[in-house]
């Protein structure tokens, strides 16, 4: 594209979000076509993702320091202040004069000097009452400081948020924009301190992992690779996930030292994983620490038959077909056909033998099976992963949760039916909800007599040098 034509990172950004939709519409759908009009992608990327998943404490800044409700501002307006916002209050280090100055030119461009004079007073007026953007949160004051890290805030000379004492939950979901009912399960599950960790993890910006392919190339070949490439590149060590510990797993990624490497890397700063070294030859796949446990849980073996039932895209099918030398017999569907094809897709491009992709109408029509191990990777509320996937919070109910239990428990029923004797189900959800987790396995347990809990592992989300998502698994043997 010619130069003169790029766009920046903010332009791009104000238009995915002017007409982005949470209940319907997925953030990067929208954004993956606009790419290509900028030379700023990971830069757009983070201003849509982070302005998402920020979205109803910046809502609150805006309507405090506009004097007017959002719904009563033009809706390409409120995308250019959206997105100031988020950048004057959860990107500290970029300057203000600059924020403020392109979304008056963006108002301008699009909507004319009427438009552009009110961007302009509002960002102003905001900028006028923050007291320190990287305010210290041991000294802050709580109520008028939005979270941006573990350590550190953006503070205002006004009380934005409940009072934290009064009402923890309240606090929580405004100050990390998440549903209250939400951290109120949270807080009843795990405490307060679990809860804010929680809740930080999910407005985290989360780390690149890649998952090193040991049938193609080794770790340490992969890492020179990358940093002849000039990528930032570091080894994932074993003792880098944090389980939570009333649930516990005998060994999350092996009986190893705590420095073992685990054949994973986490990649540092921006990058377009199609274009990292080694990823068109099928050296690795990018998966998150959380959701490289299933799979490991259930500890596939060369020999065995084994069925992925909701396998796409295909990334913990590739990492059973890995672990299994790719000498096992390898089965995967999903109820999804398009979905399916990125099975394919995977499967090509890491040259796996021993994955036969079958529509899922095949599956019931009772010709498959019985099988040494299943992996049931069960569709859920995605509250482990609201950081990535960050429609999600939008979207998350009670009821909501309720009705995929009822879902999970009818796989979990398929599952059963095709597993033999002495076989091994691997249930697992990037959900942390006790209800489709330890719950929904305790009550099919109860009505499914033949099958018994060996073990289970609940992760959740966190912050620090290796962040990771949420997830949950359980081992379920079938008695001989």
């Amino acid at each position: 594209m010619a130069g003169h034509s790029l766009k920046s990172a903010r332009a791009i950004a104000a238009e995915v979000l002017h007409s982005f939709d949470p209940a319907r519409d997925y953030a990067g759908r929208k954004l993956e076509p606009l790419l290509e009009q900028t030379q700023e992608r990971q830069r757009a990327t983070d201003l849509v993702h982070g302005t998402i998943r920020n979205r109803c404490a910046i809502d609150v800044v805006v309507a405090q320091f506009s004097g007017r409700p959002v719904s009563r501002i033009d809706a390409r307006l409120l995308s250019i202040l959206c997105i100031a916002v988020y950048e004057l209050v959860y990107n500290p280090a970029t300057p203000a004069y600059s924020i403020v100055d392109e979304a008056v030119k963006t108002a301008g461009r699009g909507a004319g000097k009427k438009q552009s004079g009110f961007v302009n007073a509002v960002l102003r007026q905001i900028e006028r009452h923050i007291t320190n953007r990287r305010a210290d949160l041991a000294l802050a004051n709580l109520r008028r400081t939005l979270v941006q890290t573990p350590e550190a805030g953006c503070e205002f000379d006004t009380d934005l948020l409940p009072d934290p004492k009064a009402d923890a939950a309240a606090y929580l979901g405004l100050c990390f924009s998440l549903p209250s009912w939400l951290v109120s399960e949270w807080l009843d599950e795990f405490g307060r301190e679990q809860t804010r960790e929680i809740c930080l993890a999910c407005n985290r910006r989360p780390s690149l992992y890649l998952r090193v392919n040991p049938l193609r190339t080794t770790t340490e070949d992969l890492l020179v690779r990358l940093r002849q490439a000039n990528v930032q590149a570091e080894p994932v060590c074993s003792d880098a996930v944090r389980r939570y510990p009333d649930v516990p797993l005998r060994a999350h990624y092996e009986q190893a030292d705590a420095d073992r490497p685990t054949g994973v890397i986490r990649i540092v700063g921006p990058n377009a994983v199609t274009q990292l070294p080694g990823f068109a030859e099928g050296l690795f796949t990018v998966q998150d620490l959380s959701a490289s446990m299933p799979v490991r849980l259930l500890d596939p073996r060369p020999g065995w038959s084994i069925l992925d039932l909701c396998s796409a895209p295909g990334t913990k099918t590739m990492q059973i077909a890995e672990m299994a030398r790719d000498e096992a017999s390898i089965t995967a569907t999903d109820i999804d056909p398009a979905r399916l094809e990125r099975v394919q897709e995977n499967v090509a491009r890491l040259g796996f033998r021993s994955v036969t992709i079958v529509p899922h109408a095949q599956l019931e029509e009772g010709t498959l099976g019985p099988f040494d191990a299943i992996l049931l990777d069960a569709p859920c509320s995605n509250t482990g992963v609201l950081a990535r996937r960050v429609e999600a919070r939008f979207r998350v109910t009670a009821q909501a949760v309720q009705d995929i239990a009822a879902i999970q428990k009818g796989l979990l029923a398929k599952a059963a039916s095709l597993v033999r004797p002495g076989g091994r189900i691997c249930y697992s959800t990037c959900s942390i909800q006790r209800r489709e987790n330890q719950d929904a396995v305790r009550e099919f347990l109860a009505n499914h007599g033949g099958l018994e809990l060996t073990e289970e592992s609940l992760l959740l989300p966190a912050t620090g040098p290796f962040d990771h998502d949420g997830s949950y698994a359980a081992l379920l043997t079938r008695k001989s």
